[in-house]
């Protein structure tokens, strides 16, 4: 499974320590595993997560304006449809069934594990290079691609939180880690060379991630607050 996301993506995963476990295997996931988790957690993260989603998209368009080939562009703008396209829809449609609508989740307020989340991806995208940002979206659509793949193995039949684990677990998400991973590689390979450690922009890299990572925690704990 993580081998599938390129080679940079388990460098800066294991260069993050164990802020990668306690993000990937939170309590909010395990509860989403199990299928213990509080409904009304799982609704309070679904609001939050969507507002995310709209940044992360936006910062997934900052990225192509921060590419320098076609072929980046292109992943970027690819990702940033999958985003509105796909993933925001699963938000959409999970609310829905409990009463709101998309109106209800653009105009919620907007926690503040959200807004130090969001707004560090867009400021690592906007002071920053390409890498920087990233760098620091990375542990979201990696860490949910792995997230997804783990618990896809244990759904059964009538599992709550079904529908969520399949859009994560699924092969047109898991594709997307696999084109962000081979995004990452290359775009490391270009800008720092065959030898990224070495160079002094590594540690940078490093700290983008792993800053993110522990965002990321930060995230799962404010889902665990509305349970």
């Amino acid at each position: 499974m993580n081998g599938d996301y390129g080679t940079t993506f388990p460098r800066l995963r294991d260069a993050a320590g164990p802020v990668w476990a306690e993000y990937t295997r939170h309590a909010f996931v395990e509860g989403l595993r199990e299928g213990t988790l509080p409904r009304a957690a799982f609704l309070g993260y679904l609001v939050q997560d969507y507002i995310f989603l709209v940044h992360f998209a936006r910062a997934w368009a900052l990225a192509v304006t921060k590419a320098e080939t076609v072929e980046e562009m292109r992943t970027c703008a690819a990702t940033v449809d999958a985003l509105v396209n796909t993933e925001i829809g699963l938000h959409v449609k999970t609310c829905a069934e409990a009463g709101l609508s998309e109106s209800d989740l653009f105009g919620a307020e907007e926690h503040p594990a959200n807004l130090a989340y969001t707004r560090y991806v867009l400021d690592a995208g906007h002071s920053g290079d390409f890498l920087d940002l990233l760098a620091a979206l990375a542990p979201c659509v990696m860490g949910y691609g792995e997230i997804g793949a783990r618990l896809g193995q244990d759904v059964a039949e009538g599992h709550p939180f079904a529908d969520w684990i399949a859009t994560y677990a699924g092969e047109e998400y898991q594709q997307v880690c696999r084109e962000v991973g081979a995004l990452f590689d290359t775009a490391v390979a270009r800008r720092l060379g065959p030898a990224p450690e070495a160079t002094p922009g590594w540690a940078r890299l490093c700290h983008r991630f792993t800053t993110a990572t522990r965002l990321e925690v930060g995230f799962w704990e404010m889902g665990v607050s509305f349970g």
